[in-house]
């Protein structure tokens, strides 16, 4: 195996799969990140059996052959390497890789690459896909995986809801006591719909590897128990959570009476400010007064002391005081793009929702917190 590429595209492309190698793998192969040369690209991928991520670019190759070195060994040493291409040369009497990058030179020991588990597609007859841009990919991971919970005794409750129709994708997350759910509409949508738990981790992964200005599209296909999703240059895939989610659609509070439209960014930083003092408490409360144009934000704690803010608000429907883990509110406005929200409430201890003023694709549910 024989090939010379450019350094920087070989960095990025080790950086990207690296985040799929086991940090404390049962078997050292799953460390490591497997490079296959044929056909003037090279293939990078790596996987811990639960998420796998496959990476190609072009190279000069000379001598095909599937190489695999360890992978936090493969990012420092290339990383560092000064010059602007690398010549990586493999020989099999040897079992050592040979690297050479302007006056640098590198002998490492390579695994066998046949034990590599390599990264497959979805058979299609399993397979219910549809495309989606990166943006809106991105949005619909941001609004929704802040509110999954962590206890993994409820695996089903650590991941997303992915919910497919024919025209529309809805994702959903919960932890029992907030729920969130943002629906986006696609002109292309599968043809028989299916409902899948994404792991909230490899959404977070899949997330930064979104992170660009420039528009993509992505193929996302669902299997029942596998998805993948598939831009340019990058292959993702990732074992689903089994279990049944929540009826989210059934558990939705109608008719809430008081309604309250409040200026997001003032709203935010208030409640940021107040629970200042109190967020290093168990639940972390801050109590919410509505009345007349105004919501009084308070927050104590005997450790630390006692803060008290006022917004702007317009309460239409009645008075109501209630209390909220500040962070969940938190959670929630952060999630809102437009300059104002709704809230609507009822009862000091019934399900609130917020939701954006302009945007009905977006909603955000609460339970309130029972204070003395």
């Amino acid at each position: 195996m024989k090939f010379v590429c450019s350094k920087k595209k070989l960095v990025q492309a080790i950086q990207t799969v690296s985040k799929a190698t086991a940090s404390n793998p049962q078997t050292p192969i799953l460390g490591g990140i497997c490079m296959t040369a044929e056909n003037d690209t090279i293939v990078l991928e790596a996987t811990d059996n639960e998420i796998g991520i496959r990476c190609t670019i072009e190279a000069d190759v000379s001598d095909n052959g599937s190489i695999v070195l360890m992978g936090r060994t493969a990012q420092d040493v290339f990383r560092r390497l000064p010059g602007e291409d690398v010549i990586l040369d493999y020989s099999l009497e040897e079992k050592l890789v040979h690297i050479k990058s302007g006056p640098s030179n590198y002998t490492l020991l390579a695994m066998d690459a046949s034990a590599f588990p390599h990264i497959i597609r979805i058979e299609p007859q399993e397979a219910v896909s549809f495309t989606v841009t990166n943006k809106d990919l991105d949005d619909l991971i941001r609004r929704t995986v802040p509110a999954c919970g962590t206890d993994i005794r409820r695996p089903v409750f650590t991941g997303c809801l992915l919910d497919l129709n024919s025209g529309s994708v809805t994702m959903a997350a919960t932890d029992t006591h907030r729920l969130s759910i943002k629906t986006l509409m696609i002109s292309e949508g599968p043809e028989r719909p299916r409902k899948v738990i994404i792991p909230a981790k490899a959404l977070k992964e899949i997330q930064h590897l979104l992170a660009s200005d420039v528009p993509t599209d992505i193929r996302v296909s669902c299997s029942p128990n596998k998805i993948t999703f598939e831009m340019e240059g990058i292959f993702i895939t990732n074992r689903l959570i089994e279990g049944q989610f929540p009826d989210y659609k059934r558990v939705m509070p109608q008719n809430l009476p008081i309604n309250v439209t409040l200026n997001t960014a003032d709203f935010l930083s208030a409640v940021e400010r107040v629970s200042l003092v109190t967020r290093q408490s168990e639940y972390n409360i801050i109590r919410l007064s509505f009345s007349g144009d105004k919501v009084r934000i308070t927050a104590k704690n005997p450790e630390i002391g006692e803060a008290k803010e006022q917004v702007d608000a317009n309460v239409e429907g009645g008075e109501l005081d209630i209390a909220f883990n500040a962070a969940f509110v938190t959670d929630a406005l952060q999630a809102i793009t437009g300059k104002e929200f709704l809230f609507q409430l009822d009862k000091p201890l019934s399900t609130s929702i917020i939701r954006e003023t302009e945007d009905t694709s977006f909603l955000y549910m609460i339970t309130p917190v029972r204070t003395r």
